[in-house]
């Protein structure tokens, strides 16, 4: 009986040590395995990282080209065509505004066919939501510009003031939405946007003042600011009949 019991006791020491033993060596190989799992996660993450890059700078370039550079560009142009009543200089601006629109168009046109082909496109973000808003947009801007209607027709004053607000949205959306594709490239690769940011606000800017000091160059030349010695009074007292008759603008091409 004795000899039992001793013999229970030893295998219950063997068991202890035999325990004791082989639990740091599980957890060792535990932790080994997890470690290997996160490195091949991590090694995995910045091969995709790495593969993509390219993709998602090629995309926001496109985009930033079409919607921000090209449109506001083509508006900035046909603007200025406003002070032309007819000839050569009016089918100049009309022609180089439809060409920046038709690459406008392709470009991003490129840049969704990217975004779709290359990109998790979830939609729980503004950037991709505002985007595939613009896609349809802009191409409906374009099929608004083939029906354009000629000048002197019943619906060209309806046909211009569609045209005039759906580009003006669409340019105001294109802008916001290179800032937020900003953003979401820094979230997405946690590189620097500072500097792009700041050049491409002074450019958004320039083309601002410009657009909007389209509407004070004639009044400025009429004060004499620019025309020099040829100053403009603000009335027309002096004017002859004639000189009146001279002042009235034109019929539009």
């Amino acid at each position: 009986m004795l000899f039992l019991q001793n013999k229970k006791s030893s295998f219950s020491i063997l068991f202890l040590l035999l325990l004791l033993t082989f639990q740091p060596l599980s957890s060792s190989q535990q932790l080994k395995k997890n470690v290997e799992f996160n490195t091949s996660k991590k090694d995995h993450s910045q091969k995709i990282s790495s593969s993509l890059l390219f993709d998602i700078t090629l995309h926001g370039f496109l985009l930033w080209a079409s919607m921000g550079f090209l449109m506001p560009v083509g508006i900035l142009v046909i603007r200025m065509s406003n002070r032309e009543q007819c000839g050569r200089r009016l089918k100049f601006y009309f022609y180089i505004h439809t060409i920046l629109q038709i690459l406008s168009v392709l470009l991003v046109t490129a840049g969704a066919v990217m975004s779709i082909k290359k990109f998790n496109n979830a939609f729980n973000n503004n950037h991709q939501r505002i985007g595939i808003g613009l896609y349809g947009m802009i191409w409906l801007q374009a099929l608004i510009g083939i029906v354009r209607p000629k000048r002197g027709s019943r619906t060209r004053s309806l046909w211009f003031f569609i045209h005039w607000m759906l580009g003006t949205a669409v340019s105001l959306l294109g802008v916001f939405n290179v800032y937020s594709g900003l953003f979401a490239y820094h979230e997405k690769t946690s590189r620097r946007i500072r500097i792009w940011t700041i050049i491409f606000t002074v450019e958004i800017s320039l083309i601002s003042f410009f657009y909007l000091f389209q509407d004070k160059l004639e009044y400025i030349q009429k004060q004499g600011v620019i025309l020099g010695s040829d100053l403009v009074t603000p009335t027309d007292q002096g004017l002859s009949p004639n000189d009146k008759q001279k002042e009235l603008p034109t019929d539009p091409c």
